[in-house]
């Protein structure tokens, strides 16, 4: 008798079968015997090294990192319910409707219902308020907004100063400044001084 070989077609499983052909006491022919793929397969994975280097060919996304966009609108059969997740019908169920701080839903709320009084402009000048009795530590002749910072009577010498009547001089000096009050500016011309008024 011709020995039968045990065709495979499928190209991926040829090479995990395995041909065997023994004779036994009786001088019969054993037919082949197949080796299943799930062991050939085991047996390479415990072949192969348990830690691999990380490389760009190897890199994978974790599972559950990507997920599919939500196709809304497209019936009751879509998965997502008749209104595609968007609750019930109305003012929550459109597109393009956020509520703002304050939204009190749909009534008039409290912010417009409160009295508002008063007026703040916005072109107001902030001044740094250095008093006449302040200056009396200072022994120089001139005195200019960065000798006002350096001494702790301001904290920004490239902002506004303005100089009050509060207590008294009698050193004459020249003090550079943004604003004098009436006061002030007469206690200064008084006592030989002179008032120089800054551009702001």
């Amino acid at each position: 008798m011709k020995k039968k070989e045990f065709e495979v077609k499928h190209p991926v499983k040829k090479h995990l079968i395995r041909k065997v052909s023994a004779v036994g006491t009786s001088g019969e022919k054993k037919a082949p015997v197949k080796v299943s793929a799930k062991k050939m397969v085991s047996k390479e994975i415990k072949e192969q090294p348990l830690v691999k280097t990380v490389s760009l060919s190897n890199l994978k996304s974790p599972i559950g990192s990507r997920k599919k966009r939500k196709l809304l609108g497209r019936g009751s059969s879509s998965g997502h319910g008749k209104t595609s997740t968007r609750g019930s019908k109305g003012q929550t169920s459109r597109a393009g409707r956020h509520f703002y701080l304050g939204f009190e839903g749909g009534q008039s709320p409290l912010i417009r219902k409160m009295p508002k009084r008063g007026f703040v402009s916005n072109f107001k000048k902030v001044y740094q308020i250095v008093n006449l009795g302040d200056l009396k530590a200072i022994k120089e002749t001139i005195i200019t907004p960065l000798l006002l910072k350096a001494n702790g009577l301001i904290r920004n010498e490239s902002a506004l100063i303005k100089i009050l009547g509060k207590g008294s001089i009698s050193n004459a000096v020249t003090i550079q400044a943004h604003a004098f009050s009436k006061r002030a500016s007469v206690e200064i011309v008084n006592a030989g001084g002179k008032a120089e008024i800054l551009s702001s």
